[in-house]
């Protein structure tokens, strides 16, 4: 235990650096306290304000590697020929290591030396953040132009219509298509499946590990000030991560191996393909960096000084009583102390991992069986896969739907809709704070905050327009028609099936895959001080045969992603405000000993019902409104073309139908409250005159703290 504490009179004799060495012996570096009293000065990674700066920069950087894939999706699609299903599962992956060691957090706990768990989670994150990067390296650089021979500059006049006797070679005969690529390919979409599991895993001690350290070696006065503070730096997160995104994907992908002579792409082209892998060892190096201070931090250390003097007065009162207030206090903190106990998070060090697995269910079906506490849960469980879905494939439904490039929708939710959606979260805080917001109140707040989050999203539903008129795929009423107005106009030109370099008809709006389904026969390129403009001549398939632009039609609502991602941002803005409100429901909703535990069960219902299945929702959903699909060695690659009209009624259609969900549980919410409350004034008539105002003059007796959540 620790030296004896003598009476009052005999507190100084005990120095401090007494204490310091009876609280920290076996974890400064050589396991050993010094006996020197130079060398007793306490260490910077003695202290808690150093953790909590440590801490917020690690989960910081932590945020950034999780969500910087989030912001990349759409350009890992098209690198890799994947479907908005398949990387909405390598998306949430992440969740799958997560969720399966979460639980045992509470067991470990204490029985660990919680600092270094931490390094050694924030080491396999930045593992993890290599692997990522690792597919780009070993795989062959990227080939935007599919019909150039290898040892040729892509993007030559292979995809101009020739005569049939001159030919490109079938498809089929590509070495593109051998066993080894193929091979390679898979390798590197399970590389980057076991990375995001590998993600998942390193995650998993960082924050439970962090907030019960600071928690319990700050004073009680600091402790909430810190925990606002690394929630307030960490939320910035994915902010930085979208950020980075803007900036990386304005880079070539082969950026560190460029074909001579360049490449003659632009950010605006739908087959550029950004840097998508710089990101990852950006942000992997950074929490690498964030990992060192952890394996210098004690295994435990000394209270903040305020902090220890208190303990130490109150240790040598109880030593030597000496008025029957102390004895009864004491007494009090002996009864209190079993009914701290009582909680499986409490008993979990006691217990062996075989005992904790059998009471865990028990322990988990007693608390969902409480009514409030199972409706927030579910009610946060559609707001979390409203969030999932949203910030994984946002990004690529502006590319689509306003015809802007990656680099640009990713500056527009890093600058938009985190900061409004940050400021949400801080004015449901301050909202709690400052009104004094009881269980009822804080339910309303969370209809409320729904109720106009839903009505927003109302006008998203129009904020569009269809796709524009494609040749041979989609065509519009009323458009000029392209290839059905000339039937024979590409037969002599043997186009291939799987190239894909659109061209654009400026003034009848309608795109072509390729110069080749054009019918264009002639290349010309118009230098201008600040770029160049490829243009197609000679074209069979065009009216009046004008010339067509390289590069996709721009959509007629480019001028509405402004307005939609205003509008997106006020609807986060007010769904945040209900994630404070929500989670005081819960801790005021299940019993005091159960409050750790069932905060832990409603972050593993999260991972496990939102943010795991909800990427692959909305990637399948996605998916169903794809018109044109590319075909890569006979197999189903990336979509190139989707029914926009569909896209947004579907996407929008599931963030809408998650808001309605949850605003339902608010009000199922509220109903019940409500229903506790009449049964609570009805005890109260029936109960004797006299003890109700014992209790009414009791009540105001006490401090109106007391009624805050």
């Amino acid at each position: 235990m620790g030296p004896r504490i003598g009476p009052v009179s005999e507190e100084p004799q005990m120095p401090d650096k007494d204490i310091k060495a009876m609280m920290g012996t076996e974890d400064t570096p050589g396991g050993k306290a010094s006996p020197d009293p130079q060398d007793s000065r306490p260490s910077v990674f003695h202290s808690i304000k150093v953790f909590v700066l440590c801490h917020s920069l690690l989960q910081l950087a932590q945020l950034m590697i999780s969500g910087y894939l989030k912001g990349s999706i759409s350009t890992v699609e098209k690198r890799f020929g994947l479907s908005s299903q398949t990387s909405g599962l390598l998306a949430a992956f992440n969740e799958v290591g997560n969720t399966a060691l979460i639980v045992f957090v509470s067991y470990f706990g204490s029985r660990v030396h919680r600092p270094r768990l931490i390094g050694c989670g924030a080491i396999l994150v930045a593992l993890a953040g290599l692997l990522m990067a690792l597919p780009h390296f070993i795989s062959e650089p990227y080939r935007f132009d599919n019909t150039s021979p290898a040892d040729m500059p892509q993007d030559s006049e292979a995809s101009l219509c020739l005569p049939s006797t001159s030919a490109r070679a079938p498809a089929s005969s590509n070495s593109s298509c051998s066993s080894h690529t193929q091979a390679q390919h898979l390798v590197a979409v399970g590389i980057m499946f076991t990375a995001q599991t590998v993600l998942g895993v390193g995650g998993v001690p960082i924050q439970p590990f962090g907030i019960s350290y600071i928690d319990d070696f700050a004073h009680n006065s600091n402790s909430p000030l810190y925990l606002g503070i690394l929630f307030a730096v960490t939320m910035l997160g994915p902010g930085m991560a979208y950020g980075l995104g803007g900036l990386m994907l304005r880079l070539y992908v082969d950026i560190n191996r460029m074909p001579e002579g360049g490449i003659n792409l632009t950010s605006k082209d739908p087959r550029w393909v950004g840097a998508w892998w710089l990101g990852f060892l950006i942000s992997a190096g950074v929490v690498a960096l964030a990992a060192i201070p952890y394996f210098f931090f004690p295994r435990e250390m000394p209270k903040e000084k305020h902090e220890l003097r208190f303990r130490r007065r109150v240790l040598a009162v109880s030593a030597s009583p000496v008025s029957k207030g102390e004895d009864s206090s004491s007494e009090q903190s002996t009864e209190a102390s079993p009914e701290k106990k009582a909680g499986l998070a409490q008993i979990a060090p006691n217990l062996t991992a075989v005992q904790f697995i059998k009471v865990f269910p028990r322990v988990l079906l007693r608390t969902l069986r409480h009514p409030i506490f199972l409706l927030v849960v579910l009610s946060q469980v559609c707001t979390s896969s409203m969030v999932a879905g949203m910030a994984t494939f946002l990004p690529k439904f502006l590319e689509r739907q306003f015809s802007v490039t990656a680099s640009f929708a990713n500056l527009l939710i890093g600058c938009v809709t985190i900061p409004l959606a940050i400021m949400g979260i801080v004015m449901g805080g301050f909202l709690v704070k400052r009104l004094r917001l009881g269980p009822m109140r804080c339910s309303i707040l969370c209809l409320l905050g729904m109720l106009f989050c839903l009505l927003l999203s109302l006008p998203l539903f129009f904020m569009g327009c269809s796709t524009h008129h494609i040749a041979g795929i989609i065509h519009q009423p009323g458009a000029q028609p392209g290839l059905e107005r000339f039937p024979g106009c590409m037969e002599p030109c043997s186009c291939p099936s799987d190239d894909f370099n659109p061209v654009c008809e400026p003034s009848s709006r309608v795109e072509y895959l390729t110069p080749c389904h054009a019918g264009c026969t002639s290349r010309m390129v118009q230098e201008a001080l600040d770029k160049s403009q490829v243009f197609y001549t000679n074209c069979s398939c065009v009216a009046g045969g004008s010339p067509v632009l390289a590069g996709s039609c721009d959509s007629a609502c480019s001028h509405l992603v402004l307005p939609f991602m205003i509008l997106v941002g006020l609807g986060a803005t007010l769904a945040s405000v209900t994630h404070t409100p929500s989670f005081m429901l819960i801790l005021r909703g299940v019993k005091k000993e159960d409050k750790t535990l069932a905060v832990g069960i409603q972050f593993m219902l999260q991972r496990v019902l939102a943010w795991m299945p909800s990427p692959v929702i909305h990637g399948t959903a996605i998916d169903t409104t794809c018109v044109h699909w590319a075909q890569s060695c006979g197999r189903r690659a990336v979509c190139r073309y989707y029914d926009n009209d569909l896209l947004r009624n579907r996407f929008i259609g599931l963030q809408f139908f998650f808001k309605t969900s949850s605003l339902a549980c608010f009000a199922l919410i509220l109903a019940i409250l409500r229903q506790q409350n009449k049964e609570e004034g009805t005890k109260a008539t029936v109960s004797s005159p006299g003890l109700q105002q014992q209790l009414l003059a009791s009540g105001r007796e006490k401090k109106p703290e007391e009624s805050r959540v």
